[in-house]
């Protein structure tokens, strides 16, 4: 079989997953899945695995990380190997889209970008006075 790689973003975030067959080997930037902390993140990114029942068992799948804060990484993860198992199985498709459409679909939004003589904020007015 060949890998499948799939991509997921969110935010400043970016995850590229690697799934082959094999023993159920989950690594994020080559750390266990089991070690990686915090647990928060850590759950997020196994839900879509929870879901695919026995599937998750028989693919390693490797993930590689950058950018962004800790719980952006997480779901970009997520969306990455869900993904990526949805490939491997397309049963799983609907199972993932009845579960939360975040799974396969990216989250668009994005922080505001901040506007010249604004003080640095997106939509701050400068005050005036009418004294």
């Amino acid at each position: 079989m060949k890998p499948i790689i799939t991509s997921g973003r969110r935010k400043q975030s970016i995850a590229k997953a690697c799934l082959t067959e094999g023993k159920g080997i989950i690594r994020i930037n080559n750390t266990d899945l089991k070690v990686f902390t915090p647990s928060m993140a850590q759950l997020k990114i196994m839900e879509p695995l929870i879901l695919s029942g026995d599937t998750a068992t028989k693919v390693n799948i490797n993930v590689q990380i950058s950018g962004g804060g800790i719980i952006n990484q997480a779901d970009a993860a997520r969306l990455a190997i869900g993904r990526a198992l949805s490939q491997y199985n397309p049963k799983l498709k609907e199972v993932y889209l009845n579960y939360d459409r975040q799974l396969l679909v990216a989250d668009i939004r994005v922080k505001e970008a901040s506007k010249p003589n604004h003080h640095g904020q997106a939509r701050a007015r400068t005050q005036t006075s009418y004294r």
